[in-house]
């Protein structure tokens, strides 16, 4: 039911990443951390690293991973405009 190559696995992968900066950045951001003068930039990181991902797949010739990835990406990048919008 899993393949490596389907676009499940990818939306898997994809959301890997930005949820794991989305808890570490939340943890630090109430120890005020220097970074956070930018609190858009630990998500963007992590949006730069699902990229980099998507390029590797895409030169293994994965496609359907890649779309995965590519809809988990903007999925994550929707929901941090959202936000950010809301929060100003």
């Amino acid at each position: 039911m899993w393949s490596k190559d389907s676009t499940a696995t990818g939306l898997l992968l994809g959301s890997i990443l930005p949820a794991g900066s989305w808890v570490l950045f939340e943890y630090v951001m109430h120890n005020d951390a220097i970074i956070m003068n930018k609190p858009a930039v630990p998500y963007l990181l992590a949006i730069v690293l699902n990229l980099v991902l998507l390029r590797y797949f895409f030169r293994k010739d994965m496609q359907e991973l890649v779309k995965g990835i590519m809809m988990a990406t903007f999925a994550f990048m929707l929901i941090v405009f959202i936000f950010k919008i809301r929060v100003a």
